[in-house]
């Protein structure tokens, strides 16, 4: 079942001579149980592809279906709970609120949206990422790798149907990179979840079913890895 699908999707940037396509059309789709890699180097277009996917940035033109959904017909309001419902996104930025702990970022999640894990799958999920000791912790008093940690676990915790991660590794070292793409494979084939990461380690993309390659914002499908 294709559960996010991108059909003639573009995103233009400036206008006249200063004009830049930093995504040229492309057409993408990502069914259920897959875990999908996007490479190329910086500038390539491709946080502007994520980004666009989970519905943080409008396309120039084209059409984004998330579980059959258009965004291009929802409102802002409905796009949010979208977002909210569907979407888990881990991103460069870890987009932690700054005066909660990382057990009161969950907790909040827990106020806003139902169907999050239980009790026992927290705990597990904590201890998978190595961050059982840091739940009194506030973002301020954590490290780059231990923030980027918490908010690896703040996407999964809600149980979304779409993971876009965002160079979800680039703040760990090889061991814990390896551990956390352990992890979003197993996120990814246990809970038929879609993953979608963006990343520059060709390290991690023997973990995915798919790759692609994005290149002067063009999206082209370069293999699919032997495991």
């Amino acid at each position: 079942m294709v559960v996010l699908e991108m059909t003639g999707v573009k995103k233009t940037f400036g206008s006249g001579h200063k004009q830049v396509d930093a995504l040229k059309e492309t057409n993408f789709e990502a069914g259920k149980g897959e875990l999908i890699a996007v490479i190329g180097p910086s500038g390539s277009g491709k946080s502007t592809f994520l980004t666009i996917a989970g519905g943080l940035l409008s396309p120039t033109s084209g059409e984004i279906l998330i579980n059959n959904k258009s965004l291009s017909r929802l409102n802002e309001k409905q796009r949010s709970k979208i977002r909210l419902k569907e979407i888990g996104f881990i991103l460069q930025a870890s987009n932690l609120v700054p005066f909660l702990t990382m057990e009161k970022q969950l907790d909040l999640l827990d106020k806003v949206k139902k169907g999050n894990m239980n009790k026992t799958e927290r705990e597990q999920l904590y201890e998978d990422l190595g961050i059982s000791d840091l739940r009194d912790k506030y973002p301020s008093d954590l490290s780059g790798g231990e923030r980027q940690r918490v908010a690896i676990a703040k996407a999964i915790y809600s149980n979304p149907s779409i993971i876009l991660a965002d160079e979800p590794t680039a703040s760990l070292d090889s061991d814990r990179a390896y551990e956390v793409m352990e992890l979003l494979q197993s996120e990814t084939k246990n809970k038929n979840t879609t993953t979608i990461v963006v990343t520059h380690d060709t390290r991690l993309i023997h973990y995915c079913d798919k790759v692609y390659r994005m290149t002067d914002g063009i999206l082209a499908l370069e293999n699919q890895p032997v495991t």
